[in-house]
């Protein structure tokens, strides 16, 4: 068992993603649920956002004879959209106080904001004296995010994509373990890019600056795999090192690491999301949710006019004309 962060949490390195919950049954649910007591793997992390997760996991949970550490996140940014979705999840989860609150997917533009009176964590703030809850995280794909977020030391935890392909928070991971702030890593298959779960957990897991990844789960037999890594030191070989670097250099100029830089798009399109859902319908077999949340942007992938203006800024020079081309046919329009 490791301490996140300063917190009086203690959990095991390897956790459980609660995003592919929505792809099964309940009674699967159920399964994993128990598997996961198996192997004593005792952090779980869902979100609002997750359609049935929360509820599928309070079911599941419910009246076990085992201590889980729950985490859940909402993306709402006002004081009593938050208020709601703390009690909701409450609710689902079948928990009168649940362990780590985070807000989900914070933006910069909207950093800022969300401390405002009647804003989002002045309602994290009075849930966490009420007892409704007893620890405030933050999520982001954005490391300037995530940097503020360390240096302005208002959260207990911080979540963030880490893995072979996408190692461009490893310096602000540092410095938020190097303040005690609790560091959680989701993406560590880089949305389903990377085949070899074993040897992405284990790179992750190599580094002694990261807490807990969470891979998301949905068949029994991936939670066995998943704890195997786990052990005193973990180290990698040389034959893992190498194949690491084959892995860099195959995806290196086709993989969207969600930097930002290549914003803001003219036509107002939020690149990254694009592909992030695009990921999610190819990789992570959530058709219907992704071609869903596709459909309520205002600016999608379609409406790129190909001025090539984001490639220029993209550190990867990735060709993301073609890749937003891609994205809107995978995802409909």
């Amino acid at each position: 068992m490791r301490r996140l962060g300063k917190t009086d949490l203690y959990i095991k390195r390897v956790g459980f993603g609660g995003l592919p919950i929505q792809r099964v049954s309940q009674e699967d649910c159920d399964k994993i649920i128990y598997e996961l007591i198996k192997y004593d793997i005792n952090f779980i992390d869902t979100a609002r956002a997750y359609t049935v997760s929360e509820e599928y996991i309070g079911n599941s949970i419910e009246n076990k004879d085992y201590e889980f550490i729950i985490a859940t996140k909402s993306m709402n940014r006002d004081y009593e959209g938050m208020k709601k979705d703390i009690d909701i999840s409450r609710a689902n989860l079948k928990r009168e106080k649940i362990d780590l609150y985070q807000m989900h997917n914070v933006k910069m533009e909207e950093y800022d904001s969300i401390f405002e009176d009647n804003m989002a964590y002045k309602a994290l703030l009075e849930a966490k004296k009420e007892g409704k809850i007893k620890y405030i995280g933050i999520t982001s794909h954005s490391v300037d995010v995530i940097k503020k977020a360390i240096e302005d030391e208002k959260f207990d935890t911080i979540q963030i994509p880490y893995n072979i392909v996408e190692t461009q928070g490893e310096e602000v991971l540092k410095l938020a373990n190097d303040k005690k702030i609790g560091t959680i890593i989701m993406k560590p298959l880089a949305g389903g890019a990377l085949d070899n779960a074993k040897l992405a957990l284990k790179y992750i897991m190599s580094k002694e600056y990261i807490d807990v990844v969470i891979p998301g789960m949905d068949k029994v037999e991936q939670i066995k795999e998943n704890v195997s890594i786990l052990g005193d030191k973990i180290e990698l070989s040389e034959k893992e090192k190498s194949c690491i670097d084959r892995i860099k250099e195959d995806l290196g100029n086709s993989f969207c690491r969600r930097c930002e830089y290549c914003m803001p798009c003219v036509e107002n399109i939020n690149i990254p999301l694009q592909f992030l859902l695009e990921g999610y319908y190819t990789r992570y077999n959530l058709k219907e949710w992704s071609v869903k949340r596709y459909e309520s942007l205002d600016k999608k992938a379609s409406d790129c006019i190909e001025c090539g203006l984001c490639e220029r800024k993209c550190p990867y020079d990735l060709n993301i004309r073609a890749m937003l081309k891609n994205a809107a046919n995978v995802l409909g329009k």
